[in-house]
């Protein structure tokens, strides 16, 4: 047999991956522990009786980290995004109204989902670095005769809080309208109570506040939303997003498609992992780290992005000095610190994530020597001490928590 092409000549993984690992601290993927990556290293057959032992644990474990109490949790064998489209399209159909509470790139991606889906969509654009006002929520929800509505807990791309969540699904379920929250940086790094917040679907995905990998997501269905997915007469335009297959794989045993084995089982230990740290813990943890970054962010000399009322903690926007190049602090901070950081969506900012294992102090202490360092490089003036110092003085009576 002749070849119609040359194979391509022998380039190792190894040839193309840094020579040390780079510390991932940007807007996810984030690093993973030991015994995640060790799960993820397993392959099983993706039916029988170990993998529904597995199934049955994790929708046990994402309960808790959901805090509801209904069984309707699946996974979807792809992005964070994918499990946005799955939620979108078990919910909007031509003809459905749609609310879309807009505060950057994330939350304009699931108007875009229920556009293309035939949903009539209306968006609330809400005032850059402001989170939505529920007072104006409930205005256009009184004249709108809406049937879902969605919202994003933390907008990655701008660093922005919905600091009112709770109070805006609950106006969703007061007007009859269903809620689709978007929880992929935020869960388990601050409280998200499904069931007590009246929240129709929340998504998820692994790569972020779970520190799992990337690929693999959860979404998590309400009991309330659960029989307008199983009565919809409405034609389903997508296969493997359809709730009522996936429940055949993760609530009845039986086959859907043929899963992501090793990703389910990292998940697993991540989930795990949630539950032995409880998520009082965590969320403290989170907490306190990120108001340390950016306490010593602030004492460096550089300024945060959004206000506090507004700031979300997992993903920190830092705006950059006047004449400084994102793409040079990147490329410093990696290439000579082998910290990796965020850049953004159009935005004069760098971004640095405070999610799962980024929350740790010695991962701070690196990157904000790094931060400073490679603002210096790049022509700002800045003051790497007292960010040290800051940060010393917010993690030092907290060590047990951040270690």
């Amino acid at each position: 047999m002749t070849a119609i092409i040359a194979p391509p000549a022998d380039l190792p993984l190894d040839s193309i991956l840094p020579n040390e690992p780079l510390l991932l601290m940007g807007a996810g993927p984030v690093p993973v522990s030991q015994k995640v990556a060790m799960a993820n290293s397993v392959v099983i057959n993706h039916l029988g009786d170990t993998m529904s032992q597995v199934i049955e644990r994790v929708r046990l474990m994402s309960q808790y980290v959901f805090q509801t109490r209904s069984k309707h949790i699946l996974g979807v064998a792809g992005p964070g995004s994918a499990a946005m489209e799955m939620a979108i399209t078990n919910l909007v159909w031509p003809g459905r109204k749609v609310l879309c509470i807009q505060n950057g790139f994330f939350s304009a991606r699931l108007a875009e989902m229920a556009e293309r889906n035939g949903g009539e969509v209306s968006v609330y654009d809400v005032p850059l670095g402001e989170g939505a006002d529920p007072d104006q929520v409930e205005a256009l929800l009184q004249t709108g005769g809406f049937d879902v509505l969605t919202i994003v807990q933390g907008e990655t791309s701008c660093t922005v809080w919905n600091q009112q969540l709770a109070s805006i699904t609950r106006l969703a379920r007061k007007y009859n309208v269903l809620s689709v929250v978007d929880a992929v940086c935020t869960l388990s790094t601050m409280p998200l109570e499904m069931d007590n917040w009246q929240v129709d679907v929340v998504i998820t995905g692994g790569q972020k506040g779970l520190a799992s990998i990337p690929g693999v997501s959860l979404i998590a269905f309400s009991d309330h939303v659960w029989p307008t997915i199983m009565n919809r007469t409405a034609p389903m335009p997508h296969w493997c997003l359809d709730a009522r297959l996936a429940r055949q794989f993760w609530e009845e045993k039986g086959y859907h498609y043929t899963a992501p084995v090793s990703g389910i089982l990292a998940l697993h230990e991540a989930l795990r992992q949630v539950c032995l740290e409880t998520l009082e813990i965590r969320f403290a943890r989170h907490q306190l780290c990120s108001l340390a970054l950016q306490s010593s962010v602030q004492a460096m000399g550089l300024s945060l992005f959004v206000d506090s009322p507004s700031r979300l903690n997992s993903v920190v926007g830092i705006t950059l000095p006047h004449g400084v190049d994102a793409k040079t602090v990147l490329t410093t901070m990696s290439d000579l610190y082998k910290v990796e950081i965020s850049g953004s969506f159009g935005l004069p900012i760098v971004r640095i994530g405070q999610m799962g294992e980024q929350s740790r102090a010695h991962n701070l202490f690196r990157t904000v020597h790094a931060l400073g360092m490679s603002m210096k490089h790049a022509g700002a003036n800045m003051d790497i001490p007292a960010a040290m110092a800051a940060l010393e003085r917010s993690l030092g009576a907290n060590d047990t928590i951040t270690a």
